[in-house]
């Protein structure tokens, strides 16, 4: 004995809709726009940071967390100091340093020194921006997941020597 199932609509195709057409979305070319768009956005993140490129010390110390998107003075690995991607000579750093801190004297400057440039150059620059009028100077260092980490912000003496 067979046994068999017996359609009792009109029709062939199995939810009884008699020919219209099926109507699905092919998901699978989104999928891909998508995560070739996520490993583009993956690959240039990290691209998009600072423009001047130094190698930072690396430091244990918590994060700091800002109001305002502070200041960075970074220090490349001859010794040059660069404010964002402009670089300061040293008959112009005092005059510039001295105009920003009389726009907010309350600014937070942060000062990146790659790991490579002696202790004394940063010292003087960390002075030079003491001596401008800036209130809050902190110490840029890379924590050792990889992150850059800054220091708690230091009132910065008006003598030039930062403790």
């Amino acid at each position: 004995m067979a046994m068999g199932s017996i359609r009792t609509g009109g029709g062939d195709d199995e939810d009884g809709l008699d020919g219209a057409p099926m109507s699905e979305m092919n998901v699978t070319p989104l999928v891909d726009v998508m995560l070739v768009l996520l490993i583009i956005f993956m690959v240039a993140a990290p691209l998009m940071t600072t423009g001047v490129p130094v190698q930072l010390p690396k430091t244990t110390a918590q994060k700091v967390a800002q109001a305002k998107k502070p200041l960075e003075i970074s220090i490349d690995k001859d010794g040059k100091p660069y404010l964002a991607k402009e670089e300061l000579t040293p008959e112009a750093i005092m005059p510039r340093l001295r105009a920003l801190a009389a726009e907010d004297p309350t600014q937070v400057m942060l000062v990146r020194g790659d790991r490579d440039v002696p202790y004394g150059k940063i010292m003087e620059v960390m002075g030079l921006v003491g001596q401008a009028g800036f209130t809050k100077v902190s110490l840029i260092a890379q924590s050792p997941s990889g992150a850059p980490a800054a220091a708690p912000a230091a009132a910065a003496p008006a003598s030039g020597t930062a403790q």
